[in-house]
């Protein structure tokens, strides 16, 4: 495949996947603690999903930004048949929680070749992250990507949670570019920029708005080892 001056990457389903124990660990606290209609286990397991799928839809429309602790009040509030029953929950406190247990499950890289890869790409090009969040804030994500040793290799790290804008909205590719611009004397052309990811709207129809490559990859069966 052409070499680029610069990749931008995804990191949900493209550089990280999450450890599923996680997500069944976080549905057992909440179905403990915020469940007085008595949902079921599995009730709760889909309440979290469709929550999830909910925003991260939402998101890619306004190209704005939920935040974490609105989604975690969501679940609470479907919960129970969506009456307004958390005035007492503190939402830093369980997001802390939440965090910590994440770190207890810690996410996976997607492809054990990613490491490898993003070494490879870094000897003559510049990398960078471009993330929608949801229930993980950019915060933990960054940890979580030191944790994984992903973070030595990327320049730099936006998500939409910072910067209160979504993929596929032009302005969070065009943060990209401006941070480029900054840091690459004379900038670079668009056609020497790529924008890697698995989603078909978020990363490639948002990429390519503004004339940037993209690269779709995992959603399709195609590896992330086609980059080199």
């Amino acid at each position: 495949m052409k070499r680029y001056k610069h990749y931008s990457f995804d990191l949900w389903l493209t550089l990280i996947r999450s450890d599923p124990a996680f997500k069944q660990e976080r549905a057992k606290i909440f179905h403990a603690r915020y469940n007085p209609l008595k949902k079921s286990f599995d009730e709760v397991v889909t309440i979290f999903r469709n929550v999830d799928l909910m925003c991260n839809s939402i998101n890619e429309r306004t190209g704005k930004n939920i935040d974490a602790d609105e989604m975690y009040l969501m679940v609470i509030s479907i919960m129970n048949d969506y009456k307004p029953g958390f005035a007492a929950v503190d939402t830093e406190a369980l997001y802390l929680e939440m965090e910590a247990l994440l770190f207890n499950y810690m996410p996976h890289l997607y492809c054990g070749n990613t490491a490898d890869l993003l070494g490879s790409l870094k000897e003559s090009s510049t990398l960078s992250l471009l993330s929608n969040t949801g229930f993980i804030r950019g915060i933990t994500l960054r940890k979580v990507l030191g944790a994984l040793e992903l973070d030595q290799f990327l320049d730099f790290q936006l998500y939409s949670d910072e910067v209160r804008l979504s993929k596929p909205n032009k302005a969070f590719f065009q943060l990209m570019l401006d941070q480029l611009n900054r840091r690459e004397q004379g900038g670079l052309e668009l056609h020497e920029i790529v924008h890697v990811g698995d989603n078909p709207v978020a990363d490639v129809h948002g990429a390519n708005q503004l004339g940037i490559h993209s690269v779709l990859i995992n959603s399709n069966q195609q590896p992330i080892t086609c980059l080199r």
